[in-house]
């Protein structure tokens, strides 16, 4: 099973962040994320490896300053792009290493294709080369924004008014540019309604936006309404959702992650 299946041209591409010190974890992964990219922090190389062959068409920055001697990162990385499982995954390297010599085997040797970012003091100049490099690699795809299916997270709700009535209901999916979700009782409301004052609740923070119906459609017997909301929602709302957002998909990625560990392990017993 692989990712190319899912079509990168049109889903993009995942990114993940092998290792990344603090900075780069609150700074690069964080931006990257309010730009609409679907980044992703692993810190165990043998479980991203196991992920990276069900996820071909991904790109991996990786610091060969943080924990494995830098010789090893070399060996762990000409592996997996020599490997038919993996070789389809693009790596570079971000770090503080300035190392010349170290900075042209990578280059010139393995050719990595994602290049070799040294971290600085100005990490503006780090991320305007990552954004250069992700173009490059065209790792959005045709798409322009991420989008989270909630699941059973009971504590993202929707406060909504129509007719005098509060509806309340459940956000099964979200976006930056609005949600689909079902309400306890239908309040049937047509395609092109504006509605004011729709409250939202994600982990625990309530935000209050306003949004077009864009149409609504059956779902095992359920009535799932979408709304996309208008540009009188403010930036900073829409940057809490980009940021629960990425905290939503990481957490599903963890959970592959810490089973690539586990069955990785069981093959020892």
């Amino acid at each position: 099973m692989n990712d190319i299946g899912n079509s990168s041209d049109t889903s993009g591409k995942k990114i993940f962040f092998l290792c990344p010190t603090p900075t780069v974890q609150n700074k690069v992964v964080t931006d990257l994320a309010q730009q609409e990219y679907e980044v992703y922090i692993a810190k165990d190389k043998d479980s991203l490896g196991q992920i990276l062959k069900k996820y071909q068409n991904s790109v991996v920055f990786l610091d060969i300053n943080e924990e494995l001697p830098e010789k090893e990162w070399e060996a762990w990385v000409t592996e997996k792009m020599n490997s038919p499982q993996t070789k389809e995954v693009s790596f570079g390297i971000v770090t503080s290493n300035e190392d010349e010599q170290i900075k042209r085997k990578y280059l010139m040797s393995l050719k990595v294709p994602c290049g070799y970012t040294v971290v600085k003091v100005d990490l503006e100049k780090v991320l305007s080369h990552i954004f250069e490099v992700l173009q490059v690699q065209k790792a959005k795809g045709r798409r322009k924004y991420i989008r989270a299916t909630i699941g059973k997270d009971s504590n993202t709700t929707v406060n909504l008014p129509y007719n005098g009535i509060f509806f309340k209901g459940k956000i099964i999916d979200i976006s930056a540019t609005g949600i689909a979700c079902v309400f306890e009782s239908d309040p049937d409301i047509a395609k092109n309604t504006l509605i004011k004052d729709i409250q939202m609740r994600i982990q625990g923070s309530i935000m209050k936006v306003e949004g077009i119906v864009f149409g609504s459609r059956m779902v095992d017997e359920k009535k799932v309404y979408v709304l996309i909301f208008t540009h009188h929602v403010d930036h900073g709302i829409r940057s809490k959702i980009r940021k629960y957002i990425q905290q939503n998909l990481q957490k599903k990625m963890d959970v592959e992650l810490n089973s690539a560990v586990d069955r990785r392990y069981s093959a020892y017993y």
